[in-house]
């Protein structure tokens, strides 16, 4: 950590440590500002976006005035997101897998078809403006619902196909969706809450047994106790979830050439975990510690995400670009509000889902968590919606989309 100049700029470089301190300072910050600014509380803004884009907005008049820019150590922003990703995993079972049933396969379906009219608007608006369609398609799905992961694969490959400047258009549409994405899920799935009265299921055995982590939560919530050995304990299951689960996800990559993500292995591996904790008492896992470590790494990764976005790379971004995005924000929210939760039931966990898919739709799996989170905590627990967006939409969504953008390349190349 210190001091060097480069250009003229005065560059601050934060070491791993400080990073992460200043991750957890603007989270704190997001949460006063909440409680504080009774709109960002009512609009369900979640916390992270808040001190994060707060602090890249700072940066962005510190950078132009010549002032200062902060250089960052993210090296531990990939691992919180694992091990968020662990305690999904581990925060359910089978038995609620199976509850998710047809809602699964239709909150699936309707995602993947958020794949072909993203492409469509990208694709159509580049035409219109005599762009190259694949410039479209990188402001399309394939950042949109692929975040920087998709962005940086795909852009790569159409960049090899000579069209120049993909790649920062590809992570310049990918952050302008990671940042959207947190703004208007909240919102909207609130407006569906109070417009319909809808209510949290008060008989949760109804959609799940007594061993699902909607029930543990809503039994023990705040006055669990959490001892340092059962910290230490799912810590280490967590861990475990993450190198198992990196190692198989690789090992999947390597062998079929189909990219797997690694934070789909984490979550595999913790619900493999749990499951068998269950059935051959392994040991007992306590979804209300899950839920908080979950929680905690959910919100320093989210925040880390934001806070080290360069706004300033995305000044100059051409009109189309924005009229792409502009467009694809508004058809996704009339597509949520008027399609998806009506599909989904019409009722309070359509609703939450809502926040999820616009989450992820628009940004990444991280963000859709985050608004659900936003939301339950304003207005009671979703157990389906904690089961079925992240599944759907961290790889189920995958393998729909990751064809259909690979025709749609070859087919414009």
């Amino acid at each position: 950590m210190g001091f060097i100049r480069d250009n003229g700029m005065n560059i601050l470089e934060l070491d791993l440590v400080a990073t992460v301190a200043l991750a957890t300072l603007l989270l704190l910050l997001g949460q006063m500002f909440k409680k504080k600014i009774s709109i960002l509380d009512k609009f369900c803004v979640p916390a992270p976006v808040i001190g994060g884009l707060l602090f890249s907005i700072i940066m962005l008049f510190l950078k132009n005035g010549q002032i200062i820019e902060i250089s960052m150590d993210t090296t531990l922003q990939v691992p919180f997101m694992l091990a968020f990703f662990a305690t999904v995993g581990l925060g359910t079972n089978l038995s609620l897998v199976k509850t998710g049933g047809k809602l699964l396969l239709v909150y699936w379906g309707l995602t993947g078809f958020i794949f072909v009219f993203q492409n469509f608007i990208g694709i159509s608006v580049a035409k219109l403006a005599n762009l190259n369609p694949l410039i479209g398609m990188m402001c399309g799905a394939i950042s949109m619902q692929g975040g920087h992961g998709g962005a940086a694969s795909f852009g790569a490959t159409i960049e090899g196909l000579g069209v120049e400047g993909a790649l920062t258009i590809g992570a310049a549409a990918a952050t302008f969706g990671v940042i959207l994405g947190g703004l208007v899920g909240g919102p909207v799935s609130r407006y569906l809450i109070n417009k319909y009265k809808l209510k949290p299921v008060e008989e949760l055995s109804e959609y799940h047994d007594q061993d699902s982590p909607a029930y543990e939560v809503v039994l023990t919530g705040e006055d669990s106790i959490i001892t340092s050995n059962t910290l230490i304990c799912h810590i280490s299951a967590i861990a475990i979830c993450v190198t198992v689960g990196s190692l198989i996800s690789n090992l999947i990559t390597k062998a079929t050439g189909v990219v797997v993500p690694t934070y789909v292995g984490a979550m595999f591996i913790g619900l493999v975990l749990r499951t068998l904790s269950e059935k051959f008492k392994i040991m007992k896992v306590d979804t209300y510690c899950v839920d908080v470590i979950g929680d905690v790494c959910l919100c320093i990764f989210l925040t880390m995400a934001l806070m080290t976005i360069k706004l300033w790379e995305l000044a100059g971004l051409a009109g189309p670009m924005i009229i792409i995005i502009s467009l694809q924000v508004i058809v996704l929210v009339l597509y949520a509000v008027f399609v998806v939760f009506r599909l989904m039931g019409k009722d309070f966990d359509a609703a939450v889902m809502v926040a999820g898919l616009l989450g992820h739709g628009l940004g990444a799996t991280p963000n859709a968590l985050a608004n659900i989170n936003s939301i339950t905590s304003k207005f009671g627990n979703s157990a389906k919606a904690l089961l079925i967006v992240p599944l759907v939409g961290s790889f189920l969504a995958d393998l729909i989309g990751i064809p259909i953008n690979i025709i749609l390349i070859n087919f414009f190349a």
